[in-house]
């Protein structure tokens, strides 16, 4: 199983110091977060993208380009790739060669983002924001698969002849999960590719989370990529822990208050009472964490976000805190009872061996 951390990239101030956070030292920021998290045995970085004041990554390969020049073994993914309003071929062209830079070590989630503006500042209408989903992962996964494309739809220009560069390393396309917190569509789009599904659950009901993965684990049987049990899960969450649950209560609050995407909602105590939020001790972190899996089956993927407003030190230490107190148990307690037939998540050296396994028992098939 893999575990991990996401950012937003939000721009902050600092409700204890009144410190405005620029630009540039956000950036800085999560590319040390990311070397962090490798450095404390995690597996995974992960992005999002957006195109507005206060979050920074708009340019989620760029980000992961050169934290990959800098890191040996982190998987770099983004949180969401925004395949509604990015054009497929320039998906299929960006992160081929982020997979060629990194040796393999890129992943990327399907998202369709939650901010209605970006539909017309990049020329869509947001009416149309299922159909372009569905659409244009049809050309990019066709894209990453064949040599040359003949493309017509609703949404671009057609294509003729079309071939992007470069082509995926060894032959092999980034896997790609469907992030989606509300749409059925695009959990019925995850199952119909035997792709991978991904909820990030960090403002919503376990009850709402259960229904969407049950929904996509029974439709990926229907097509034929295996068990429903077998269907590749991701979850994300938020934590923020201290050695006492009143102190991580008591130093998180203005953060909570203040935050872009918490300000002026439920309190902090009703947030974590219905969604993932956990802020408390380590072993309170370890003890939901491990509920997720009652709730939804064995799963493949969890990513936490920690960063929403903190100070970058505050943000170090949360890291630090998983890589040494919660993650190691997870691993432990996650691999209890977890049937053989459960895959890991896959990375480019298991999908590799795949390619090459089913192309030996084709040249075998073609010899009998």
């Amino acid at each position: 199983m893999q575990f991990g951390i996401f950012s937003v990239g939000q721009v902050s101030t600092d409700p204890a110091t009144g410190r405005v956070q620029s630009e540039h030292d956000k950036i800085r920021m999560m590319v040390r977060l990311a070397r962090r998290a490798e450095e404390v045995g995690l597996d995974v970085f992960a992005t999002g993208e957006h195109h507005n004041p206060p979050f920074v990554p708009s340019s989620p390969t760029t980000l992961l380009g050169y934290v990959a020049a800098q890191t040996e073994r982190l998987v770099l993914s983004t949180a969401t790739t925004l395949i509604t309003t990015n054009d497929p071929v320039k998906i299929a062209e960006d992160y081929a060669t982020l997979q060629h830079l990194s040796d393999g070590r890129t992943d990327l989630m399907m998202g369709r983002g939650n901010t209605a503006p970006v539909y017309p500042w990049f020329g869509k209408d947001i009416r149309d924001g299922i159909d372009l989903a569905i659409e244009n992962y049809h050309l990019l996964h066709r894209l990453w698969r064949e040599d040359v494309v003949d493309w017509k739809g609703q949404h671009r220009t057609a294509l003729q002849g079309f071939t992007a560069t470069p082509r995926p390393l060894d032959g092999v396309p980034p896997f790609v999960w469907h992030g989606s917190i509300r749409s059925p569509e695009i959990a019925e789009q995850a199952a119909y590719y035997g792709d991978g599904f991904f909820h990030n659950n960090i403002f919503w009901p376990m009850e709402h989370v259960q229904r969407m993965i049950a929904l996509y684990r029974r439709r990926y049987e229907h097509y034929g990529h295996g068990s429903a049990d077998q269907a590749i899960v991701g979850l994300g969450g938020q934590v923020y822990m201290r050695p006492k649950a009143a102190d991580a209560i008591r130093e998180f609050r203005p953060y909570f208050d203040t935050s872009y995407v918490y300000a002026n909602g439920p309190s902090l105590e009703e947030t974590m009472k219905t969604t993932p939020l956990t802020v408390g001790t380590p072993e309170q972190v370890v003890e939901r964490t491990l509920a997720f899996r009652d709730a939804v089956g064995d799963y493949q993927r969890q990513l936490f976000t920690l960063d929403l407003g903190l100070p970058e030190e505050a943000v170090m230490e949360q890291i630090d805190i998983l890589g040494e107190e919660v993650v190691p148990v997870l691993r432990k307690e996650f691999a209890i009872g977890r049937p053989a037939h459960v895959p890991d998540a896959p990375t480019h050296a298991s999908l590799l061996t795949a390619k090459n396994a089913k192309s030996d028992d084709d040249k075998e098939g073609a010899t009998r």
